[in-house]
């Protein structure tokens, strides 16, 4: 594959950059086991690789997939989405102050405002869609930091990604993107002008629900970057060759899931709109939603597979909902070829901002029609 052409992200994906082995000829990477590797006889590593935690073949594969789908210079690879965020954390400095949203994965939030606070950071909860509160939460000379999610889930609204990079950079702060929702397919982050994009690489870019993952792409390779680096180098949060290897594997349908997904979700979601038994539909994809308009500034070819509707008749319609379907799997995780649903708030806790009539869906790729009405029939009862 010529690198000087622009080829679209499905042909880059499909390809896997079009590498062809030079000794066997196969067109599917290999995988390589292998832990250490021998230096040259004066002592040197002239290949490049030390030791397989910081270097691996297998890895690189899908760092430079994505690196190339993301229009970033690098990326790596982690062991799961936790451990590829949470080493952008790691990577500030104790005392430095960080901004992140509200609405964000649960998860990561009760990392940040548990470990992360204890280990010396100083982290503020702050509504992302809101440029002005941005603004004034921002602390000159102070926050080094801006960490967003768009879409975010489980609400999936949308924050204005140009205008958060403008008033990171304005300070001297980084701005980080969780686009796992959205993945490179229907959003490049790093052109808005964030500086490192992250993907919880078990859902869309694997897509099939048989691999933990996470994956970190930079727009450059500054001495932040560097930081990352070591720490994932030094914690070891690294996957295992077969892991990394079927990572890549599910990345090459990575365009024609996502845009399937996109497909079905739409429809879902005019389905659900016109609905009585409906009190909302969230999803950017609809005219109706409170930033569709930005939503279709910063996404192409689709809004994304995750949707969210809120049931009139409350939480315990909604729990009762998630029961009754039968293709919908009541499961956590989103981006695979099954649909999901999940009572989410029964998931979070009681801390949790997600309102207890809501029910969270992952749109997977099987027939729209059969998908609509397995929901509208347990919904019915």
């Amino acid at each position: 594959m010529d690198s000087h052409k622009p080829y679209a992200p499905a042909t880059l994906a499909a390809q896997a950059l079009g590498a062809v082995d030079p000794i066997t000829k196969a067109i599917i990477p290999a995988i390589h086991p292998s832990t250490t590797y021998v230096r040259d006889e004066d002592n040197q590593y002239r290949n490049g690789r030390v030791y397989a935690r910081p270097h691996n073949p297998t890895f690189e594969t899908a760092e430079e997939l994505l690196t190339a789908l993301e229009g970033g210079v690098a990326s790596l690879s982690f062991a799961s989405g936790m451990a590829a965020a949470t080493a952008v954390f790691l990577a500030c400095k104790p005392g430095d102050h960080i901004l992140v949203p509200k609405v964000m994965y649960w998860s990561l939030r009760n990392w940040l405002m548990g470990a992360a606070t204890e280990w010396g950071l100083r982290v503020e909860l702050v509504d992302m869609t809101d440029l002005a509160a941005v603004k004034a939460a921002i602390q000159p000379g102070k926050t080094a930091l801006i960490w967003v999610e768009t879409p975010a889930n489980p609400l999936w609204t949308i924050s204005d990604l140009a205008g958060l990079a403008e008033l990171a950079h304005g300070v001297g702060a980084r701005l980080a993107v969780d686009s796992t929702c959205a993945t490179p397919i229907l959003s490049r982050p790093l052109s808005f002008g964030a500086d490192i994009v992250m993907h919880s690489a078990t859902k869309y870019l694997n897509g099939h629900s048989d691999v933990l993952a996470g994956m970190l792409t930079t727009g450059k390779q500054d001495d932040f970057w560097a930081r990352v680096v070591a720490v994932r180098a030094q914690v070891g949060a690294v996957l295992g060759t077969f892991e990394a290897w079927l990572l890549q594997r599910g990345m090459r349908t990575l365009s024609i899931r996502v845009r399937e997904a996109c497909r079905t979700a739409q429809a879902v979601a005019e389905a659900f709109a016109e609905d009585s038994r409906v009190l909302e539909v969230m999803y950017p994809g609809l005219p109706t939603h409170t930033q569709h308009n930005l939503a279709a500034t910063q996404m192409s070819g689709g809004f994304g597979g995750m949707l969210s509707i809120r049931l009139k008749a409350g939480e315990g319609a909604a729990i009762k909902a998630a029961a009754r379907t039968q293709l919908w799997k009541r499961a956590t995780s989103l981006g695979g070829v099954e649909s999901l649903i999940e009572h989410r708030s029964s998931v979070e806790g009681p801390t949790s901002p997600v309102p207890t009539d809501l029910l969270r869906l992952s749109v997977g790729i099987e027939d729209t029609g059969d998908l609509i009405a397995d929901l509208k029939e347990a919904i019915g009862g």
